[in-house]
């Protein structure tokens, strides 16, 4: 990912979330040294993810496919080539966090193989509330 593809990505971050990431958020993450990917067909972007490796552990922060092409295999391409992107950068172990409400990610990481360690209380903005967060793990020498 480079500072030309935020338009196209906060495109797809608008229509995906109800509260969507911040254009600040994305040039934090590309500032800081995240590791920021989009995944790229026929020219087009359909997804993206950010992460960063520290201490072994591989956090995901981000990682979204256009709702246009959502249910077609490509959350799985991306979230295994972020891991593997990973570990060449040495993680040993992945994290990350996924609201209860957004039932197709839970999904697509429990198929990954990610197991739920814990739950963070009011971690994301729900409107006028709060949504949990459920912390998954991955070993990455399964991946």
């Amino acid at each position: 990912m480079s500072f030309s593809h935020l338009p196209l990505v906060m495109e797809i971050e608008q229509q995906a979330y109800p509260w969507p990431w911040t254009e600040g958020m994305f040039v934090d993450s590309l500032r800081n040294g995240h590791l920021c990917y989009v995944a790229l067909e026929e020219g087009v972007l359909v997804g993206y993810a950010i992460l960063y490796v520290a201490v072994g552990e591989c956090h995901i922060l981000n990682i979204c496919v256009s709702p246009r092409r959502q249910n077609q295999g490509l959350g799985q391409k991306l979230l295994e080539y972020v891991l593997a992107a990973s570990v060449d950068h040495g993680a040993e172990k992945a994290l990350l966090e996924v609201r209860p409400s957004n039932v197709a990610a839970v999904a697509l990481y429990q198929r990954a193989g990610f197991e739920q360690v814990g739950v963070r209380k009011d971690y994301y903005p729900a409107g006028s509330e709060r949504e949990d967060a459920l912390v998954f793990t991955l070993p990455l020498g399964r991946v």
